[in-house]
């Protein structure tokens, strides 16, 4: 109907992009304090939040882990917006960095950190980000992919809402454990495990390979 791709148009309006970026600050306000609960981030020094948006969630861990230091990995427009946003408070602990997932990943953090990321991209696109996220992870690293699991079963299960909109919109899609399973071992990591958060969503967690 646009004649682009769903990132290719906000990129290029505005408007609309002031829309989904405030839209996905408020899912991540309702998600971002389970994810910081469920999971465990002491033995990690350095996190870099690929396509993280205005930071919301970075800059909920970083405040909980007064330990950690982050880098915020987006793409311009976005970058300029997070400028003034959750992560400012947080002056030298975090860095931001302009770029594209697509094209290089900033390397040397202890962890990598994706959210609703992974789920817009079909297998083939999904591997080469985390390739990169593998190449750049430092010994002993870590990758998060924050998405819904799929359970295998008839059941409801709001990622299978989630899945038709993924299917919709960019092209992507959810994932079971089993598919998960899969796409990290293609990419030089192995699931090590899957943590449920109180918001439904799930840590995957990645260790290299």
């Amino acid at each position: 109907m646009y004649g682009l791709p769903v990132f290719e148009y906000l990129a290029g309006n505005a408007e609309e992009a002031a829309v989904f970026n405030g839209a996905m600050t408020a899912m991540s306000s309702l998600e971002a304090a389970t994810v910081a609960d469920a999971y465990d981030f002491g033995g990690i020094r350095s996190i870099t939040d690929v396509a993280g948006g205005v930071g919301l969630l970075l800059a909920t861990i970083l405040n909980r882990n007064p330990h950690l230091s982050g880098t915020l990995y987006e793409v311009g427009h976005v970058l300029e917006a997070a400028k003034q946003g959750p992560l400012a408070p947080l002056g030298s602990r975090c860095n931001l960095i302009a770029g594209n997932m697509f094209e290089s990943i900033p390397p040397g953090s202890d962890a990598y950190m994706m959210k609703y990321i992974i789920h817009d991209w079909p297998d083939a696109v999904c591997i080469k980000i985390l390739q990169r996220c593998r190449a750049g992870v430092t010994s002993g690293g870590k990758l998060l992919v924050i998405d819904h699991v799929l359970p295998t079963g008839d059941e409801f299960s709001p990622g299978k809402i989630m899945d038709i909109e993924m299917l919709l919109f960019p092209g992507g899609k959810e994932r079971t454990e089993t598919q998960f399973r899969d796409l990290l071992a293609a990419a030089g990591w192995r699931l090590s495990r899957i943590i449920l958060t109180a918001s439904g969503l799930s840590i995957v967690e990645g260790v290299p390979a």
